[in-house]
């Protein structure tokens, strides 16, 4: 039998059709390699009994002929999703114990469509990060390795690390992410998989940790722009308990893949921007060899500028804290999670906060209450909001000459854990082409494209449209086609061998 954890998802969906194997079978050989893997952090929560009996159940449905369009798929799903009866925390301390008593949108929507979920992904805490290492349940290792330095680990990306970690070393067939500034996008360059951030309001938000609430936005990962597709179309639908749910019907994204409309006669925006000052030689020629692919397959490449897109960063890092310190106020030790009690309510919300936030939460909270306080909210919190609505603009106007954008999906490869850590401006400008997508709500993948001179995956990212998705699959597609990148993690080559 074919190695069960190295199929694609579609791939896994097709022998599961053709009862090539049941859905208990691949949902055990993935739970073997969870064990196999298990240094790498990826998970915080594992739950095998939950998924064996999901792929029992999904093996009934199919022999009754009733099977879903994901039925018996194992996944994993970041730990930002409540989940009914099983431990949320977004690895954060203070909702460490955490048990919801009901379950997110979107994670009913894949379970409606046959979905096993194998565990809760490990993630920056509260999302807050760009390494998956503010993790209170520890730092997550991506599994591939520098090839000069191969006796250090490297970060995964985040703060959806664990669920690219676990994509990557094929401990699951897909992942279900979130993506604030890059949370799917960056991880999934670093660790040489797809993923795609849809446009905001295309996914319920109800049941998501919430950080920066007009950011915050469901995704997933996969290996293939077609296992992305698959999980999208699942995933997405309006909600009426979600006042941002679009209601836009969702389009059968799988299908318009198959049709194979290639990109000849489309025009791909490249944003001058982009090229900033002391971006490595690597990203540079990555990016020219997709503009190359596209130009080759009949695309017409176009320069376009978006002007405010270099106020992104500083943009974002006054409006997603300034979110965050009114989102993360209700966690006060009264209600649910951690309590530290105290001599006086004061005093048990400063204890309860002092010891259930990590360092870089607390960081964002100061920050976010004080670009909301008196004399500084038009200064701070108003200009980044007008900056926000320049960006919209920009990209309103690049769309009129192109149909997507082509660029880096990071400024750099997978780094050492710990390399950053010290100066969160750094960690900050990991965000730097991922930033302007996110503010103006729009769709985003990444795209592995190669390896560098070291061995490590470089990605791609394609941002399209408001509501226009298929674009960006259709780009994607034809990125990946030409790349036809299939390189794994040697550790996962080695110990997942068939």
């Amino acid at each position: 039998m074919t190695n069960l954890t190295h199929l694609t998802l579609a791939e896994a969906l097709k022998g599961l059709e053709n009862k090539d194997f049941t859905s208990v079978e691949i949902t055990q050989a993935h739970l073997d390699a969870m064990e196999s893997m298990r240094h790498l952090n990826a998970y915080v929560i594992e739950t095998p009994e939950i998924a064996l009996a999901q792929a029992k159940a999904s093996d009934d449905r199919r022999a009754k002929g009733n099977a879903g369009p994901l039925d018996g798929a194992p996944i994993s799903v970041k730990d930002v999703f409540c989940t009914k009866e099983v431990q949320t925390t977004a690895s954060s301390h203070i909702l460490e114990g955490f048990i919801p008593k009901y379950e997110s949108t979107v994670t009913q929507n894949i379970f409606n469509d046959g979905v096993v979920m194998l565990g809760k992904t490990n993630m920056d805490e509260f999302a807050m990060g760009a390494s998956t290492t503010t993790s209170y349940f520890g730092n997550t290792i991506n599994p591939w390795k520098n090839k000069s330095d191969p006796g250090k680990d490297l970060v995964p990306g985040g703060s959806s690390g664990g669920s690219a970690a676990s994509v990557a070393a094929r401990m699951a067939l897909g992942s279900l992410g979130s993506d604030t500034n890059g949370s799917i996008r960056q991880p999934s360059s670093f660790c040489g998989i797809t993923g795609i951030k849809p446009t905001y309001g295309r996914c319920s938000r109800w049941g998501i940790v919430a950080f920066a609430s007009s950011l915050d936005q469901a995704g997933v990962f996969g290996r293939t722009v077609e296992d992305c597709a698959l999980l999208l179309k699942s995933v997405c639908g309006h909600d009426p308990k979600d006042s941002t749910s679009a209601k836009i019907d969702v389009p059968d994204w799988p299908k318009l893949l198959s049709s194979n409309q290639g990109v000849k006669g489309l025009r791909i925006g490249i944003p001058k921007e982009f090229r900033v000052d002391g971006m490595p030689d690597e990203i540079e020629k990555i990016w020219q060899q997709g503009i190359d692919w596209l130009k080759d397959e009949g695309a017409e490449i176009v320069d376009i500028s978006l002007p405010h897109s270099t106020y992104s960063v500083p943009a974002y890092y006054i409006i997603a804290p300034a979110e965050a310190s009114s989102n993360l106020a209700r966690y006060d030790g009264v209600r649910y999670g951690l309590r530290e009690d105290g001599e006086d309510l004061i005093e048990t919300y400063e204890k309860t906060r002092a010891a259930g936030f990590g360092d870089e939460v607390k960081r964002r909270i100061m920050i976010g209450t004080y670009v909301l306080s008196a004399g500084y909210y038009d200064a701070y919190y108003i200009k980044a909001q007008k900056i926000r609505r320049l960006i919209v603009e920009d990209f309103q106007k690049a769309f009129e000459k192109c149909d997507a954008l082509l660029a880096p999906t990071s400024p750099s490869v997978a780094f050492p854990i710990g390399e950053k850590l010290d100066d969160p401006v750094k960690m900050y400008l990991e965000d730097v082409f991922t930033s302007p997508a996110s503010l103006a709500g729009l769709p985003g993948m990444s795209v592995p494209a190669g390896l560098n001179a070291d061995g490590l995956p470089l990605g791609l990212q394609i941002i399209g449209r408001q509501w226009d998705e298929e674009m960006v699959l259709r780009v994607g597609a034809a990125v990946e086609k030409a790349a036809n990148f299939s390189a794994i993690p040697e550790m996962v080559d080695t110990k997942l061998a068939a």
